[in-house]
């Protein structure tokens, strides 16, 4: 058997009016309406911050052009590579 805690909130009239509501509208009772509240705010805070590289690789916004694999490593030799030859 795994142990649980217990949770205490405090909840202003018109939280308890949305809780009620939740309860009458799902048939679940109150720890399972919190548990399922705590599971979907956990999963929108998470999936955003996780899912941020590949939004942006699907978007194009990472690797969205041609060029060296190394170019982070090393784009200042590439750039004074590239201004050498136009000041030349």
């Amino acid at each position: 058997m795994t142990a649980r805690s217990r949770l205490n909130a405090r909840l202003d009239p018109d939280m308890e009016r949305k809780v009620a509501y939740l309860r009458r509208r799902t048939g679940l009772g109150t720890s399972d309406v919190v548990r399922a509240a705590i599971d979907l705010y956990y999963e929108a805070i998470h999936a955003s911050g996780a899912r941020a590289r590949d939004i942006l690789e699907a978007t194009g916004f990472i690797a969205g052009a041609a060029g060296p694999s190394d170019l982070s490593d090393t784009y200042k030799e590439h750039l004074s590579r590239t201004l050498a030859g136009k000041h030349s």
